[in-house]
């Protein structure tokens, strides 16, 4: 172990080498949690980032996994809450998506509901599963365990890549309403449901760009350091539970 953690209080966030996950995640470091960091695939980023924290004083470690296989899920949350020997704190960023037309029935093929649904909706609830000991043990300290998932505005307009990415997104919105019924009051859980958010993966959506500029309140893309904000707000509150927070600037007024 690098650091003598019981002092920290723990968080295991899903994706979080890059955009809206590592926002995230640098955002509890600077808050004062040790931070697990996890992807699939970017491995050299994840070590990079886990040193990096480090040296700023935030305990950190990366930890590798794919979310579509069972057994490597079960793996992050062992390996996550075995470190330090808690955790407070789980933020389901990592998801996929595919952008399909959605007149477009046949290219929505059931393998890709499957792919969509294994990583967008079954491994969150896994991961809670996995992580809900530990999460309980969190409120023996005197808060609340904390869920986040990390949805999308297409979770709740009919909007979005996909239809199979939209309607995991909306089913991640309802289980986390299922789950804080029944993990209350140990455990909290929330989500944040961003809009577009100004990512590398969206540079060249001019589209999507024209319109939150033109119709949104905001007149803006968010940032993923307002995606970072608005789950921080959920993670300090000892006291929400069940809320899927939109985070678009307002273009759901319009």
């Amino acid at each position: 172990m690098t650091h003598c953690a019981n002092s920290f209080p723990v968080a295991l966030v899903t994706g979080s080498t890059s955009g809206i996950g590592q926002a995230i995640a640098r955002r509890l470091a600077r808050e004062g949690y040790a931070v697990v960091l996890h992807s699939r695939s970017s491995a050299e980023a994840g070590r990079a980032m886990a040193c990096e924290l480090m040296d700023e004083g935030a305990p950190a470690i990366y930890v590798q996994a794919d979310l579509a296989c069972e057994a490597d899920r079960k793996r992050l949350v062992s390996e996550a809450a075995a470190q330090w020997g808690r955790l407070d704190v789980l933020v389901n960023n990592a998801g996929i998506s595919r952008v399909i037309a959605h007149a477009d029935l046949e290219a929505a093929s059931p393998e890709i509901w499957h792919e969509l649904y294994e990583v967008n909706v079954v491994a969150p609830f896994q991961l809670v599963t996995e992580a809900r000991v530990a999460l309980r043990q969190a409120a023996q300290r005197g808060r609340p365990g904390c869920v986040v998932n990390i949805s999308s505005h297409a979770g709740v307009r009919a909007k979005g890549a996909s239809i199979p990415y939209a309607a995991s997104k909306a089913a991640l919105n309802h289980m986390t309403q299922l789950l804080a019924l029944s993990l209350a009051p140990e455990i909290r859980v929330n989500a944040v449901a961003p809009g577009l958010v100004d990512t590398p993966l969206t540079a060249d959506w001019t589209q999507a760009q024209q319109l939150w500029r033109e119709r949104s309140p905001m007149r803006r893309a968010a940032q993923p350091d307002d995606i970072a904000q608005a789950v921080f707000m959920l993670v300090a509150s000892d006291y929400l539970t069940g809320e899927v927070l939109l985070c678009d600037g307002g273009l759901n007024l319009t």
